[in-house]
């Protein structure tokens, strides 16, 4: 459609065209997320999908029955979280004693290194204290907005999936109205990869919270670390969140041992187990469940989870990677964006283009010799 129109300008057109699309995603991101979210859903429950229908349930009775077992997997993780919570709150008492006993230690040796005195510290603890709470009142007057988009999101969601599920041929059909007769064997080639990497990420996401906690909290519950399995978990989730989600997980595994114990050996021993959890989950275990059909370089992988986490918060994070792994696969199969591919993926020539004139042009074998080089299955683009 634009091979007539020159370089420049087709070049000119994309960079409008992606501000614009970026501009309609930041004004409709209260519709878009739960519609995204029930997209990567409902192809992760394919598999329950397909099993019913072909014990021959009825479409919606298959579709109902995958639901439910969406919701009991989501009920029983918020469960989860409830009691552990409960049990640090039953703790409180505790938390008290022990958060003051560290600030005494830490008052102490302030004064030892600087003039500033006890009562000037207490002074300056109790100034800005007033200040937090300040800033938390003004923060409650938006409160009851954001439960009300929370609960408008939960019920939005298992909507979206069962009239996803329910009409994906229709929704299939309208997808190759939109191209060529020639080029459907690359949708269809696409659309099936794509279904793959959603699938095998998402699952490998739940083995990954599942092998986190039980590795990370059983082993500080052993050691004898109060808290363990909400540690644990804590971890396990906001490890989803590329990049930041585990200095996250850290710095609250940190606080929390910190105020469930007066000694200051349990934090080393938290950081030490979950630097080696993370080492065996980022080295070993990640990469063998996951696969490595499509790798993502961490450039665009911090920036997308930044940008995402700037238009539709936490969400927009955990959802970040399969985002731009979808992208991916899309540019790479379409002539005009195959630069954008580039971008995105993981494909790092070991020398630079400057220097080899075959590396800056699109050729399929310099494709297969870069997956090779960087460790990627061959995408179908490129399979012979």
């Amino acid at each position: 459609m634009l091979k007539g129109i020159p370089l420049t300008v087709r070049r000119s057109i994309e960079i409008m065209g992606l501000f614009f699309l970026g501009w309609l995603i930041v004004l409709g991101k209260g519709i878009l997320a739960p519609l995204l979210m029930a997209f990567f859903l409902s192809i992760m429950l394919l598999p329950i999908y397909r099993f019913f229908r072909a014990k021959r349930f009825p479409e919606s009775l298959s579709i109902g029955t995958s639901l439910f077992v969406l919701i009991l997997v989501l009920g029983l993780i918020i469960w989860f979280f409830s009691y552990q919570i409960s049990n640090l709150v039953s703790d409180f008492p505790v938390i008290q004693e022990n958060v003051t006993q560290h600030l005494k230690a830490l008052s102490a040796w302030i004064e030892d290194i600087s003039p500033v005195s006890t009562e000037e510290q207490t002074s300056f603890i109790s100034e800005q204290s007033n200040r937090i709470l300040s800033y938390a009142g003004n923060m409650l007057s938006g409160a009851a907005l954001s439960i009300t988009g929370i609960f408008v999101f939960l019920g939005l969601v298992p909507i979206y999936i069962f009239l996803l599920l329910f009409y994906k041929n229709l929704l299939l059909r309208f997808v190759f109205f939109w191209f060529p007769k020639e080029n459907h064997e690359k949708v269809e080639g696409a659309m099936r990869e794509m279904e793959v990497i959603i699938k095998s990420y998402l699952f490998g996401l739940l083995i990954q919270i599942s092998y986190i906690t039980v590795l990370l909290g059983g082993i500080l519950m052993i050691i004898g670390i109060k808290h363990a399995l909400l540690i644990g978990v804590i971890f396990a989730f906001l490890n989803l969140i590329p990049y930041v989600g585990a200095l996250l997980g850290n710095i609250i595994g940190v606080l929390i041992t910190l105020a469930s114990s007066s000694e200051l050996w349990p934090i080393v021993t938290v950081l030490g187990v979950i630097a080696a959890v993370q080492f065996l989950d980022n080295n070993i275990l990640m990469p063998r469940i996951v696969g490595s059909k499509v790798k993502i370089n961490a450039l665009a992988s911090i920036v997308g989870v930044i940008v995402a986490g700037e238009i539709a918060g936490v969400i927009g994070m955990f959802l970040s990677l399969p985002i731009i792994a979808v992208l991916k696969i899309i540019f790479d199969r379409a002539e005009n964006f195959k630069q954008w591919g580039v971008l995105f993926g993981d494909e790092r020539p070991s020398r630079s283009p400057m220097e080899v004139p075959a590396l800056r042009q699109d050729s399929e074998q310099v494709d297969r010799q870069l997956e090779r080089e960087n460790d990627i299955e061959p995408s179908a683009k490129t399979k012979s």
